[in-house]
């Protein structure tokens, strides 16, 4: 037999042929027979300290049995509104003040004016908006032009080391204010959107371009992180998002090392930790008295309850089970396959509500 007759012919335009699989269509099925472990509720009541009220037409009342059904006691939600805005959410969860703390943003007008008269008036939103139940500021964010996540008015071209947020940082601590901080966003955002980047198809989707003036990249945005932690001794922050360090989780450990201030949340960034476990696991063991549990539900405008559950369940496989080569395609936008980290018990406590417990005095 000649090996030309065994060789695979070209497909060419044969619909299904993998000559024609688009990169954002590869959904890959895991073949291997490994334990498929489904985790409905936490093994400890969680304090969820990242999660959203984006959707105003939201049923709370169903949400509560959604996070009662996966035992979540509590959600922080992170607002990013001042004003009416920040009034109308604390309204529209207020039959459940067990269940949610709301957190506000800054007020931001007036900010770009000669002189610094608005941080007065910025101050002072802040402290109507804790009489009005704020138990927190965020979620602040900057992925490079300035604070644009606060609303009404964005601080674009401010960063969180601008000297003119600095009073507003200092008054959060005196009010006992943890402040949450989105920086950055993961590297994969930053990198040339070729061949080299791994996670390029979800980076696509989210990737920045820093290229225009004024705009900070990914270290910049980092250091503006690190200096106004260092500036703020009485003002607790949160990392959002691992601090966006999911490659390189020193560099956020060498904060937390050096800054007894600063915490982190792992929100929606156990997708991009879980495909290299032991590494995530060995940085979650090194630092377990200084990371927070976070869904991130709210966000999502298609299916928010949905959502919700789904990020629960996924959420506590990866934490507490050992299984291995999870594809997660509903929810992450990632190729690669994760795998369950299986942390003790002990360290699960503390993550699921333990180290919330004790940013918020409770």
């Amino acid at each position: 037999m000649n090996l030309e007759d065994v060789k695979p012919k070209p497909l060419g335009d044969v619909p299904g042929s993998p000559e024609n699989i688009k990169l954002k269509d590869f959904h890959p099925i895991s073949a291997f027979k490994t334990t498929t472990t489904t985790i409905l509720q936490s093994r400890h009541p969680v304090i969820d300290m990242h999660a959203h009220a984006w959707q105003p037409d939201t049923d709370i009342h169903e949400l509560v049995k959604r996070m009662e059904a996966a035992n979540v006691k509590k959600s922080v939600v992170l607002s990013f509104e001042t004003g009416p805005g920040f009034d109308d959410i604390a309204t529209r969860y207020a039959d459940y003040p067990d269940k949610f703390d709301i957190w506000c943003g800054f007020d931001y007008t007036g900010y770009d004016e000669p002189g610094n008269h608005w941080i007065d008036h910025a101050i002072a939103e802040l402290e109507r908006c804790q009489k009005k139940g704020a138990k927190g500021v965020g979620e602040l964010g900057d992925k490079g032009i300035g604070e644009y996540y606060s609303r009404p008015v964005p601080g674009y071209g401010m960063h969180l080391n601008d000297e003119r947020m600095q009073p507003l940082l200092k008054r959060s601590g005196e009010l006992g204010l943890p402040v949450s901080v989105h920086i950055a966003d993961p590297i994969w955002m930053y990198l040339p959107m070729d061949e080299h980047n791994d996670g390029l198809m979800n980076a696509y989707n989210w990737r920045i371009d820093t290229t225009g003036e004024g705009i900070l990249n990914h270290a910049q945005l980092l250091d503006t992180l690190e200096e106004a932690v260092r500036k703020n001794p009485g003002t607790n922050f949160i990392a959002c998002h691992l601090a966006n360090c999911s490659h390189d989780l020193e560099i956020l450990g060498n904060m937390l090392d050096n800054y007894q201030n600063l915490y982190a949340d792992i929100t929606s960034r156990l997708k991009e930790i879980a495909t290299v476990p032991r590494y995530a696991k060995s940085f979650i063991e090194k630092y377990q008295d200084r990371l927070l549990y976070g869904s991130d539900a709210g966000y999502d405008p298609k299916s928010t309850l949905d959502f919700a559950t789904k990020i629960y369940q996924a959420t506590f496989r990866l934490l507490e089970s050992a299984d291995e080569h999870i594809y997660e395609h509903d929810l992450f936008k990632y190729h690669w396959p994760l795998y369950g980290l299986q942390l003790s018990d002990s360290i699960l406590n503390k993550l699921y509500q333990g180290n919330a417990m004790k940013l918020m005095n409770q």
